[in-house]
């Protein structure tokens, strides 16, 4: 059998291997013509208040009860010259949907700290020397936007979303992986539905020292996703200072673990995780994705293997074909040693078992 020594080592050869194996997938996602154009496309939208989403929701359904847009549910808004850039042009009887665009004003000041000091400049004034301009909302205005159906035009390019897993879990892997969190401190509980835990498939709250995932996934999802709340229990608490400057590098980490984890007991999680740590990695300012995950590897590797070397399962093989016995292979040239044969022989003997090792990839 194989030492426990032995069995490490290519367990984390493996995970080397998988690390590897996600960050060229992401590469090739985030570098792909597809993504380029959906991150382009959406990154030409304002974020909306809460008001104007509520606007656009009230609007566009009474659109759908009209008849005028297929879906009841809002997809990508607009400006009329913005979809015009995109190379969208707003169909004729098209209504806009009326909504709040701020105004603004610009304000100059010599003395920054003090409030009182700050006067609003005309619109072609310029600040006098040594002053500090900054702008301002100063109020509303009317504007108008459209849906994406309300405009004909290319399809609207869609980054790939995550696809929850399906199926059941490995034997003993939720219990092995639960009893880690509650060994760190943490209770885990399950809700309903992903509506009590603000949209998510799982929450970890430091705070609360709570676990929470959402029960309505089959097995194999809610064990990936306990999966992924361990790491960020192991790597991302209030103490780790480093790892929560950027919540995108934090969830690559955490869902790159998840993978390993799963991987380690055949399961797949990719169809989920690339989605998603590639989404996570691409919000991560001045940086390209894959340094993104190519720089958490060593992290990501020892929390890994922390979870793995603590859990009571069933792994998939460590690399060593079945029935190979390399304990008793070193053995047997040990005894070549001491069974007083000439060292021609034992010379022989060595090769042999050189070749053998060779032949099974055992070198």
């Amino acid at each position: 059998m194989a030492s426990t020594d032995d069995r490490r080592e290519a367990r984390e050869a493996k995970l080397d291997e998988l690390h590897e194996k996600l960050t060229e997938a992401v590469d090739q996602l985030v570098s792909g013509e597809d993504w380029a154009k959906a991150i382009a496309f959406a990154a030409r939208f304002r974020s909306r208040s809460f008001n104007n989403t509520l606007l656009i929701w009230m609007q566009h359904t009474a659109a759908h009860e009209a008849g005028l847009v297929p879906d009841p549910m809002p997809s990508y808004v607009a400006g009329y010259k913005q979809w015009q850039q995109l190379g969208h042009q707003v169909e004729k009887g098209q209504p806009g949907y009326q909504i709040l665009a701020p105004v603004t004003g610009r304000f100059a000041s010599s003395s920054p700290s003090d409030p009182t000091s700050w006067r609003r400049l005309n619109r072609y004034e310029k600040p006098r020397p040594g002053e500090q301009v900054r702008s301002k909302m100063v109020g509303v205005r009317p504007a108008y936007v459209w849906d994406a159906a309300q405009t004909s035009g290319d399809p609207v390019p869609e980054p790939p979303t995550p696809k929850l897993l399906q199926g059941e879990a490995p034997s003993g892997l939720r219990d092995g992986i639960v009893q880690q969190i509650e060994a760190a401190g943490f209770q885990v509980h399950g809700v309903a539905h992903a509506g009590l835990i603000y949209g998510a498939n799982g929450v970890t709250d430091y705070a609360e020292k709570t676990v929470s995932v959402r029960e309505n996934m089959d097995p194999a999802a809610q064990v990936k996703t306990l999966a992924h709340e361990l790491a960020h229990v192991l790597m991302h608490g209030p103490d780790q200072g480093d790892a929560r400057q950027h919540r995108g590098i934090g969830e690559v980490e955490a869902e790159s673990v998840a993978l390993m984890v799963g991987a380690a007991h055949g399961m797949d999680t990719t169809v989920y995780t690339i989605p998603y740590v590639s989404t996570w990695a691409a919000q991560v300012d001045g940086e390209e994705p894959s340094k993104i995950v190519r720089a958490t590897g060593e992290r990501v590797r020892a929390t890994a293997m922390k979870i793995l070397d603590q859990l009571d399962t069933q792994l998939t093989g460590d690399g060593t074909p079945p029935g190979l016995d390399r304990e008793s292979t070193r053995h047997s040239s040990k005894v070549v040693e001491r069974t007083g044969v000439s060292p021609s022989t034992r010379a022989t003997a060595a090769s042999h078992q050189v070749a053998l090792a060779d032949a099974r990839g055992l070198r």
